[in-house]
């Protein structure tokens, strides 16, 4: 097994959260904050839109099962990377689209994957590109929050279409 992470900003963390908890391969998903000025920072904090940070998933796979062209092509195809500092209702530059690399032989990949993603879409990408930065874990109560609360409203509404529209066109890549 050959264990890897990379750090995926999609909008609020919750939404791209539920989905890769689903990935067959993904070992495990954590919810916090990266690439701003601020140590340590808090929700509220971040909310404020004055860190820099942006709501994130590390994403921790086995790239002997699924690769991180793969993990990126679900990323680009579960979230909106067209719309800059905003997922729908979520509107501020926490919620921007963002791919933060940890390994140089992770970012020629990531810039691969992206500049197909910017040709499919018309030159339309605003997809932040960095190597992972300042991270800091979200709160407790941030991590695994859809599975939680499947049916609190925003769940229901917005992450659950996400989660659904991943089942259909990665049929092949959900968690058996």
């Amino acid at each position: 097994m050959a264990v890897q992470t990379i750090t995926l900003g999609g909008g609020c963390f919750w939404c791209v959260e539920a989905v890769y908890e689903l990935v067959d391969g993904v070992l495990g998903v954590e919810s916090g904050y990266s690439n701003g000025q601020l140590r340590q920072p808090s929700y509220e904090q971040v909310c404020e839109g004055r860190t820099g940070h942006a709501e994130v998933v590390r994403v921790r796979f086995d790239d002997e099962r699924i690769p991180l062209r793969e993990i990126l092509e679900i990323f680009f195809t579960v979230h909106d990377p067209t719309t800059r500092d905003r997922q729908g209702n979520d509107v501020g530059p926490q919620y921007r689209s963002a791919i933060y690399w940890h390994t140089p032989e992770q970012e020629a990949v990531v810039c691969e994957v992206h500049a197909e993603a910017d040709r499919a879409l018309g030159g339309r990408v605003v997809t932040e590109l960095a190597r992972e930065d300042n991270y800091w874990p979200a709160e407790a109560y941030h991590q695994h929050y859809f599975a939680q609360h499947p049916q609190q409203g925003y769940c229901a509404w917005v992450i659950a279409p996400k989660v659904e529209k991943f089942r259909k066109t990665f049929r092949e890549r959900v968690r058996g």
